[in-house]
């Protein structure tokens, strides 16, 4: 199995109380092998088998045991926990966990995570053998087996813990791992080359004075996340932002508009889709010089000629209409007034599939900010509009890219 596509994945182990606790040790380690990331929770009953300091140690982390500790929710709380997985794998599934599991209970911090997690879980069963055969854990997993957002590894038969040999035992770590690879890679973006555009350029005056914007690259970044998360190869052109995460990201660094362009035209033939969220800086000074500009050289009221910068996206729109396999083109529109107005004018001008009005003098929305309001405008004039973290609001831009693929595709067939 290629696990490949975990390279920088977020995975939520859940760590059930059962003596195969030991082997979520060592799926840690298969995990993190394969490049993805691993945070844990664990049972009351887990921690009596093995230690939450190991898995601390192990993943990087601090591992959530108790709901009621307010310094763990203070630092990665069980909601934090559950928005922060891509998938959930629960490693060893022990009866006693998979029946609250179908009673939706949430009274420690493993069942109260996967109660707020809204992903794929992977299961790996492991108990004694008469628990596994037992009515009422089959009757659970009859429940399980008929949601799709349960799949199931395991269990294995063999040599258990209490010496009986039979069903019940859990699948070994790479087995569980290459399960992981295999869910990660069925999701809906699966296949499909993705290029987000992100934060704002700066066109230099000197060596330490430059044009620029507030874009802080927050939404563009959160676009990728989603795209990655449903199972896209992304790449990020990205502007000077400082620090960010780039895990399971391709991110390519640039710093004026000439680089954006020079970044993003050679792309588009391998692109499925292009999502250009970056801020561009419109002008650049007609001249830069090697030196700082000292005050007393340049005069009281300096004149300052200035260039139009490339349009990067409207001469990506321009490229794609080129090729014989055209990438969807959505674009973004920070505007001050007449928000939905000026982006419909610049979807139909450019020639774009979608385009995403922000209206960036509002406290809740635009640079900077963690929310976001937007309004998506297609092509036939339909609207969506959309509010919530920039996290929500990137999935549910992607909820409307992919029906509008969905509907090409239809429209070619």
């Amino acid at each position: 199995m290629d696990r490949s596509v975990l390279q920088g994945r977020r995975i939520g182990l859940g760590v059930g109380g059962g003596i195969a606790a030991y082997k979520a040790a060592e799926l840690v380690r298969a995990l993190q092998r394969s490049g993805a990331q691993v945070r844990v929770a664990m049972t009351p009953a887990a921690a009596e088998f093995v230690g939450p300091l190991t898995f601390q140690a192990l993943s990087g982390h601090p591992v959530l045991t108790n709901i009621l500790d307010r310094s763990q929710e203070a630092a990665f709380g069980h909601i934090d926990f559950a928005r922060w997985s891509e998938l959930f794998v629960v490693a060893p599934a022990t009866a006693d966990l998979l029946a609250r599991i179908v009673a939706g209970m949430g009274n420690d911090a493993l069942a109260a995570t996967l109660l707020a997690y809204r992903g794929t879980v992977l299961l790996a069963p492991a108990m004694n053998t008469a628990m596994w055969e037992h009515e009422a854990t089959q009757r659970n997993l009859a429940v399980l087996a008929k949601d799709a957002r349960y799949r199931f590894v395991g269990p294995g038969s063999g040599l258990l813990a209490c010496g009986e040999v039979g069903s019940g035992r859990l699948s070994e770590p790479e087995q569980i791992a290459d399960a992981a690879a295999e869910l990660l890679g069925e999701g809906p973006l699966a296949g499909t080359r993705v290029l987000v555009t992100a934060g704002p350029t700066r066109e230099f005056l000197d060596p330490v004075r430059f044009l620029s914007n507030p874009s802080t690259g927050k939404m563009g970044l959160a676009i990728a996340r989603a795209a990655r998360a449903r199972g896209a190869q992304v790449t990020v052109v990205l502007g000077p932002v400082g620090a960010v995460d780039r895990a399971g990201l391709e991110i390519v660094d640039v710093v004026s508009a000439e680089d954006m362009r020079d970044a993003v035209l050679p792309r588009l033939e391998h692109t499925d889709v292009l999502v250009a969220t970056a801020a561009v800086s419109d002008w650049r000074p007609a001249h830069r010089v090697d030196q700082k500009v000292k005050k007393d050289e340049a005069g009281a009221d300096a004149p300052l000629a200035l260039l139009r910068t490339p349009d990067v996206l409207a001469l990506a729109a321009e490229r794609v209409r080129g090729l014989a396999r055209r990438p969807l083109v959505v674009g973004f529109a920070a505007e001050t007034e007449n928000v939905v107005e000026n982006a419909t004018a610049k979807l139909l001008r450019k020639g774009l599939d979608l385009i995403v009005a922000n209206d960036v003098t509002r406290t809740d929305a635009g640079f900077g900010t963690d929310t976001n309001t937007v309004v998506i405008v297609d092509r036939a004039g339909g609207r969506l509009e959309l509010a919530g973290t920039k996290d929500e609001v990137a999935s549910g831009l992607w909820d409307r890219i992919q029906a509008l693929r969905g509907a090409a595709a239809a429209a070619i067939s």
